[in-house]
């Protein structure tokens, strides 16, 4: 699952996707879902961590295209995405452990939910 939160909405999630790999295509579709919801603002700060899917020439593109400034953590750093770190704990705890699906589509809903 690749989500996009909105720090200025107090964490509010503005774009998300899932798939089976966390890949480019991924990230890419979040961050067009939450471009799309905030009706394609311009130089805003995009922050994440130094994933290779956040480093792909293809989510990179987007910034070029869509007049964003890139911002990324500092290797090793896991302070620098504390805000994401801590909206997936609070994710995790709430909605997925001690679950047991059977299916990728069984998770799907009840993450979507």
């Amino acid at each position: 699952m690749a989500v996009v939160l909105e720090l200025y909405s107090r964490r509010r999630v503005i774009g998300w996707a899932t798939g089976e790999r966390m890949t480019a295509a991924l990230v890419c579709d979040a961050l067009i879902m939450a471009l799309w919801r905030r009706h394609l603002p311009k130089g805003v700060i995009v922050h994440s961590d130094r994933g290779s899917q956040y480093c792909s020439a293809a989510y990179q593109k987007l910034f070029t295209q869509h007049q964003l400034v890139c911002s990324m953590s500092k290797k090793g750093d896991c302070y620098d995405y504390a805000a994401m770190e801590s909206w997936s704990h609070s994710f995790k705890v709430e909605a997925v452990h001690g679950e047991h699906f059977l299916t990728r589509s069984q998770a799907k809903y009840q993450v979507f939910e």
